[in-house]
């Protein structure tokens, strides 16, 4: 199974770190983030690696070459403009080929086990299959909705008087996935986002997802960053 690894953002909330490196290029630890979860998805048995690349683009490339070092093989998927998350896949189909493949953000920090990905895979007639985590204190109201029966979708239990019994409850994307190529199918080229597409698929009843527990944050900001470096190193003495 192949993986694309998101890295073409500009960074705008992490300024002014992000002026001179790009966003997946800051370091946790004395690592960058984008190097954590290559090495999670190789340690899962995903070597075949593609990263689209925008924003200070060469410096990633430069940083991981053909992703030898890291037990990778890394193809880039370079965007003149930004594309934004579904254009970034769309433009980068030809890499991934045709069978379901793992997406996940070069600048989120956890040790999420892709391996879970491998082993569960599509259920047939699905479209994407979405890791959620907890709500975080600067993003309480979450995104999708879990239910019981592993299916997601954007209103969920709003309004319902069986929340209880149909709904596990709403939590935010973790920026994982594994996507069908198809959902990508009617996307036309240029700069599109990923969650109407979502949307569009949780409503057809083709949207799975699980709720993960484990180490997650969304280092979006310098204050994040600077709380997981002390979280991170105070770990390692």
């Amino acid at each position: 199974m192949k993986a694309m690894v998101l890295a073409a953002g500009i960074g705008k909330r992490m300024l002014p770190l992000t002026e001179k490196v790009p966003k997946p290029l800051l370091e946790v630890a004395g690592q960058t983030l984008i190097e954590w979860q290559i090495r999670r998805l190789a340690k899962a048995g995903v070597r075949d690696l593609v990263v689209n690349l925008h924003h200070l683009g060469s410096l990633i490339e430069s940083h991981l070459g053909n992703g030898a070092e890291l037990g990778v093989a890394i193809t880039y998927s370079h965007e003149d403009v930004l594309l934004e998350t579904a254009g970034g896949i769309k433009h980068a189909l030809s890499l991934l080929g045709d069978e379901p493949f793992i997406l996940c953000n070069g600048d989120v920090w956890s040790d999420f086990d892709y391996r879970q990905l491998l082993a569960d895979g599509l259920t047939e007639g699905r479209l994407a299959h979405l890791v959620l985590v907890p709500n975080a204190a600067h993003h309480p109201e979450g995104d999708f909705w879990l239910g019981k029966n592993g299916m997601l979708s954007a209103t969920g239990a709003e309004g319902m008087k069986e929340a209880k019994e149909t709904w596990v409850g709403k939590y935010t994307y973790a920026g994982i996935a594994l996507l069908s190529p198809a959902l990508f199918n009617d996307l036309p080229a240029g700069p599109q986002p990923l969650a109407p597409l979502l949307l569009k698929a949780m409503a057809a009843g083709k949207v799975s997802g699980q709720l993960f527990e484990g180490e997650w944050m969304d280092v979006g900001t310098p204050e994040r960053l600077a709380q997981l470096n002390r979280e991170q190193n105070r770990q390692q003495t």
